[in-house]
């Protein structure tokens, strides 16, 4: 069985982003980019279920600019056995990934599809759905246990009551939560390995895929600063200030 597995190149978690002055979108200069944490998490459980010997071959998969080689390269030291980029310069926005990734699929025949559930710069969380939709795919979102079988994978994922169980027939694409798994160190012999295996590139004129944006961001702006807390001298004080001024009672 051959797995696949998204990854996006965004703003490291660890590092606080600024609006750019013009409110036309983020400021990336000088910082930090790494793995998308959702996706690594992804990366990690197909990684596992090809040790189990449930999975054959894992490929990963990014589309942006040529800096997402490094993203890739991170996930096949992780352990995933071969890469590919789709390259562009193009804003990608989530229905465009979703096609790009519909087009891969079709390329690679994998019997399952492996995502973070969401990006940490847009928390779109939609990738994944609209990948399952237009490949004519079931889905399990939110994943918090995986378990392939024969032909079907059974996944537990979380809801708002609780957890939720789905039996679905492969081929399948299944978004990965925070309590799927943790990702293991990367080891710098790994890392070496990574650069000695497959790295494709692609284009998407080459998929035949369109991907112009078809959102158009007006602006963006930090979110208001907020006010320094206050000390009162007893419970009525406090009271009458959540019932005047945070009007929550």
């Amino acid at each position: 069985m051959k797995a696949l597995v998204a990854v996006k190149r965004v703003v490291d978690y660890n590092v606080k982003v600024r609006a750019k002055s013009d409110g036309s979108g983020v400021d990336i200069s000088n910082v930090k980019m790494s793995m998308n944490p959702f996706d690594e998490i992804a990366v990690e459980e197909a990684v596992r279920l090809k040790e189990a010997g449930l999975v054959d071959e894992v490929i990963v998969v990014s589309a942006g600019s040529a800096a997402c080689q490094d993203t890739l390269r991170n996930g096949l030291a992780i352990g995933a056995d071969r890469a590919i980029l789709i390259e562009t310069d193009v804003d990608l926005q989530p229905l465009a990934v979703a096609k790009l990734l519909k087009a891969v699929c079709d390329r690679e025949q994998p019997q399952l599809a492996i995502l973070g559930k969401q990006a940490i710069d847009d928390d779109a969380n939609q990738v994944g759905q609209m990948l399952a939709s237009l490949a004519g795919w079931g889905q399990a979102t939110f994943a918090s246990k995986l378990v392939v079988g024969d032909g079907s994978v059974t996944v537990t994922r979380e809801v708002d009551g609780g957890l939720e169980t789905l039996a679905l027939s492969l081929p399948a694409v299944v978004t990965t939560d925070l309590r799927l798994n943790s990702p293991r160190y990367v080891t710098l012999p790994n890392i070496m390995k990574a650069k000695k295996k497959l790295l494709e590139t692609l284009t998407p004129d080459a998929l035949g895929v369109d991907v112009a944006p078809r959102l158009r961001v007006l602006k963006v702006v930090e979110p208001a600063g907020r006010k320094a807390g206050e000390m009162v001298k007893d419970v009525a004080t406090l009271i009458d200030k959540l019932k005047t001024e945070a009007k929550v009672i």
